[in-house]
């Protein structure tokens, strides 16, 4: 097949003719025991088992068919409008880090707690919840497909005290078969996470995450716009309550083996349907909001460019306190939005965590935290049909 074909098949599948994309996909709901990391009389003594080896394969990475949940789907950009009322729910899911397809797959989680909004499937990270500054909205959490009490919680918007989502202080918290309303406004403009707040060292640490968007009245698109979502990973905690027998597990001694952006780790991060490519033109003025989910910071790295950070934690960094940079550390709930020309030499460069074992799945580099940015102009090279080999991409 020729690469101008594969070029134009990519471009299909990853939707780039817009000025705004999600970049990524993703790839369940057993009674809670006593043994349940969600049990209150825990203690988490267990810890998670294994020892790095020095040698050159791979080391074992959780891949049973432990459950018979779902699988995520790539997650969705959904536009909240001003009145509107959005329900979202968690569904017990299987979870794809690597496709089977892809070099040095599968890699799997066998369950996560995804959240589904409306209609959409189930994806780890959640939707993308975009709306615009002043709208009025409201979130319905309908805990109709689990087992376990939930919550909704939203960083930086200002909300009255029983909408915070935090059952420690309000005492609300929606049980199975029960619903609540969180009633919200998008008073502030930015891009901030929103996450279960109910046992949220086990609820956030298995997937129930997402952004919430909030553009300015006067928001002024650029020509690419992406979201990328950083999360590490103890797969011990996902096999644990998958049922797993050997599944050992500490809160206080967690040992990530997995490390994602939009839940997805390479080479299947690379893929236009289920990975996080960035595709851009020479010339392109790039906008990307990261937002780290997980529990250790991330040093992102971009190959080539320079870039300058324009928001952090949706505050607007102002001219004059801005610099080109190559390296911004993302820290533990914290977001960060960057900013860039595509003024480059037309290639395929890199971007990932500067911790370079988190750019690697087990013993295998590069894997882990890696995107890649694309020029369009060289989507008929042997390196790029290289890449999409390795992803699994069949253009």
């Amino acid at each position: 097949m020729t690469h101008n074909h594969t070029r134009r098949r990519f471009l299909a599948a990853a939707g780039a003719t817009g000025a705004a994309t999600l970049a990524g996909c993703l790839f369940g709901a057993d009674a809670d025991t006593d043994e349940s990391p969600d049990s209150e009389s825990n203690s988490g003594d267990e810890t998670a088992s294994g020892s790095d080896s020095a040698d050159s394969e791979p080391e074992p990475v959780p891949n049973e068919e432990l459950t018979d949940h779902p699988w995520t789907s790539p997650p969705t950009v959904v536009e909240v409008k001003d009145g509107a009322r959005h329900t979202i729910r968690s569904i017990p899911s299987r979870h794809a880090v690597v496709e089977e397809r892809a070099e040095g797959g599968p890699i799997t989680l066998p369950e996560v707690w995804a959240w589904q909004v409306d209609d959409n499937d189930p994806s780890v990270p959640g939707p993308v919840l975009r709306v615009e500054e002043g709208s009025e909205f409201e979130i319905e959490l309908a805990n109709t497909e689990d087992v376990r009490p939930h919550t909704f919680h939203a960083h930086a918007l200002e909300k009255d005290w029983m909408d915070d989502g935090t059952p420690a202080t309000t005492g609300i918290q929606v049980g199975p078969d029960e619903s609540h309303v969180y009633s919200l406004t998008a008073n502030t403009t930015g891009t901030h996470v929103y996450h279960c707040h109910y046992q949220t060292q086990n609820h956030l640490a298995l997937g129930m995450y997402g952004i919430l968007r909030v553009d300015p009245t006067d928001y002024e698109p650029p020509d690419k716009e992406f979201f990328l979502t950083l999360k590490d990973w103890d797969s011990e905690l996902s096999r644990l309550v998958a049922g797993a027998e050997d599944a050992r597990y500490s809160h206080r001694e967690r040992n990530p083996d997995m490390f994602t952006i939009n839940g997805r780790s390479g080479p299947t991060s690379y893929h236009p349907e289920t990975g996080s490519p960035l595709i851009v033109e020479a010339g392109d003025t790039v906008r990307v909001h990261l937002s780290n989910n997980g529990y250790e910071a991330h040093p992102i790295h971009l190959h080539n460019h320079r870039y300058r950070v324009v928001e952090k934690d949706g505050g607007r960094i102002p001219d004059a306190a801005r610099h080109d940079e190559d390296v911004t550390s993302v820290s533990p709930a914290q977001r960060k939005t960057i900013e860039f020309e595509a003024d480059a030499d037309p290639g395929i460069y890199l971007m990932h965590c500067h911790k370079v074992n988190h750019v690697m799945n087990g013993n295998t580099y590069p894997g882990g935290m890696i995107v890649p940015l694309v020029y369009e102009s060289v989507m008929d090279t042997p390196q790029f049909a290289s890449a999409m080999e390795k992803a699994g991409f069949e253009g």
